[in-house]
């Protein structure tokens, strides 16, 4: 069974970096509003799958 936080965290992802791609505003030190929200949610997802995988390792 696919680990759904690790898909959530991938999808994310895939999402800022097709908006990245396609915005003509953010660069790799600033975003546009929609560019920011979509990192921001990949970050969050990636910190959260990153703290599950050490908890995992103790």
């Amino acid at each position: 069974m696919p680990d759904d936080l690790y898909q959530r965290y991938q999808n994310a992802h895939a999402a800022y970096r097709t908006h990245q791609a396609d915005c003509t505003v953010c660069t790799d030190t600033s975003r546009c509003p929609t560019g920011q929200r979509l990192y921001e949610s990949f970050a969050r997802l990636q910190d959260a799958y990153l703290n599950r995988q050490r908890q995992q390792r103790r």
